[in-house]
């Protein structure tokens, strides 16, 4: 064969080999039966759609299975993490629900301390400390006026109210009695029917510290109800707890009137509100005290008062100085 022959190449080793050469006739061809095979088949689906059905379902209907089944996977998988997102905030939700109703059942349940007054008031009277002899006492007495009882001596008209009156000491203080526990309701009951135009006995003051949340249960008054008491009847109240004997003195001996919350001496085993309303040439000090008329009969010793009124913490007495609102 001959060197120069276009369908032989010679190699390196000497040996010839024959050249392969691109056929483009062939694709041209099948190009060719492809387009002739799908014209058939468009008029076939024209003209005879049966055969046309005969001829592509075993090749289509696999086909459109296949995606069919793909794509119903793809909307079970879907629904499958839809399902899990609902069912996770459904627990999430209940379990936050759950986490609130027994926070709140916790508190609910949880003994809840009953603040109590540091003195709790009743009515058991102390043993005998050297009360003054009232007999010895001609400064101040009782007297019936216009159907109330008036403690004379003061430079204030009081009225005076007893918490063991029949009239009102089995009436309620919030859940107590006032006999036993309505010293405070009756003690203010006098200051506000003395100092001002309205007429309040105990029963209705009683009535208006329980509403007023002034009432604690089992031990009287809150010390609350002094300054609350002034501010809801429209009277000037000062804490003086700084208060010295010749300071009580000049207050009582003007046209104000002063409320002691004592504690254990000679008016009280435990805690127990009393009024003072007057002094005397002498310097004692008139007492108006809820719970006993021989002690409102009897004068004082301003000291003996401060000293039983004096705050077991150390932070001064336990009195307070009420004035009409006209007099200022």
């Amino acid at each position: 064969m001959k060197q120069t022959d276009p369908h032989w190449v010679q190699e390196n080793g000497g040996e010839s080999r024959p050249v392969r050469r691109n056929r483009p006739v062939f694709w041209v061809l099948v190009l060719a039966i492809l387009c002739v095979g799908g014209m058939e088949l468009a008029f076939c689906g024209l003209f005879s759609p049966a055969l046309y059905h005969k001829i592509t379902d075993p090749v289509v209907q696999p086909v459109v299975r296949a995606v069919q089944a793909v794509q119903a996977a793809a909307k079970r998988q879907k629904q499958a993490i839809e399902d899990e997102m609902v069912r996770w905030t459904a627990l999430r939700l209940r379990d936050a629900l759950a986490s609130q109703v027994m926070a709140g059942a916790q508190t609910y349940l949880r003994p809840q301390p009953v603040l109590r007054p540091e003195l709790p008031q009743n009515a058991f009277m102390p043993v005998p400390l050297d009360v003054p002899d009232p007999a010895g006492n001609a400064v101040t007495r009782f007297l019936d006026e216009d159907g109330q009882t008036v403690l004379t001596g003061g430079a204030v008209r009081l009225v005076y109210f007893n918490q063991g009156d029949e009239a009102w000491r089995d009436k309620p203080f919030g859940g107590d009695p006032i006999g036993p526990y309505g010293c405070g309701p009756t003690a203010l009951a006098m200051v506000v029917s003395s100092l001002t135009d309205q007429l309040v006995d105990p029963a209705q003051m009683a009535a208006w510290a329980a509403e007023h949340g002034y009432w604690c249960p089992g031990s009287g008054s809150y010390p609350s109800i002094v300054e609350g008491t002034a501010k809801g009847f429209g009277l000037d109240c000062t804490l003086a707890k700084d208060s010295t004997a010749n300071a009580l003195r000049r207050h009582v001996s003007g046209s104000g009137v002063a409320v002691a919350l004592v504690g254990p001496g000679h008016f009280t085993t435990s805690g127990h509100f009393i009024l003072i309303h007057g002094a005397t040439l002498s310097g004692d000090v008139l007492v108006a005290d809820p719970n006993s008329r021989e002690n409102s009969l009897a004068a004082w010793d301003p000291q003996i008062i401060l000293d039983e009124a004096a705050a077991s913490n150390g932070d001064g007495v336990r009195l307070w100085f009420f004035t009409k609102k006209s007099q200022l």
